[in-house]
């Protein structure tokens, strides 16, 4: 069990360090958004390059934001009967959860979405719109988005079995196994 924990210590460090990029895009993605809209009023200048960035960076943040949001049990979970079970039930409906509902839909969108960016990538898509931005690289970002999303639902496995053997226990807050 320790070589999987240590697999999944690794996809965590990873997304925690993708979670620390997307705090700054936010604060990033205010900035670009107070500074074009300055530069729109103050000098009646515009640009639809700084548009689509924020539009990049908002897309970074949901598609790579929510691997980290995960990691960190702070997603979305409609909690009617799971409030209702013991911390052991709670580990195995998070784990069949992620096992057969989670990691399959990732993995499945992924493999949908790479066409999409494989497409813009090989015409070399770019914006229509003038002073627009080239498409390709934000394309890329749902497949891997979800291929994130998809490797955290692992290491969440990994743990739920290691905390299911009494290996390690799960702090609730951020999902850390702790020994």
């Amino acid at each position: 069990m320790r070589p999987l924990l240590a697999v999944s210590a690794a996809i965590d460090k990873l997304n925690e360090k993708i979670g620390y990029v997307c705090n700054l895009l936010v604060l990033a993605s205010c900035l670009v958004s107070a500074a074009n809209a300055m530069i729109r009023y103050a000098f009646g200048y515009s640009s639809n390059g700084w548009l689509e960035l924020q539009w990049y960076m908002f897309a970074i943040l949901v598609m790579y934001g929510a691997s980290y949001t995960f990691k960190r049990n702070e997603h979305v979970r409609v909690e009617i009967f799971y409030l209702f079970l013991t911390e052991r039930g709670q580990l195995w409906l998070d784990m069949i959860g992620t096992l057969f509902f989670l990691i399959p839909a990732c993995l499945l969108l992924s493999y949908l979405s790479w066409p999409f960016f494989e497409q813009a990538y090989a015409v070399g898509e770019v914006s229509g719109n003038a002073g627009g931005l080239i498409r390709w690289p934000i394309k890329f970002v749902v497949p891997s988005g979800f291929v994130l999303l998809a490797l955290q639902g692992v290491s969440e496995v990994i743990k739920r079995i290691a905390a299911l053997q009494g290996e390690v226990t799960i702090d609730a807050k951020y999902e850390r196994p702790t020994q």
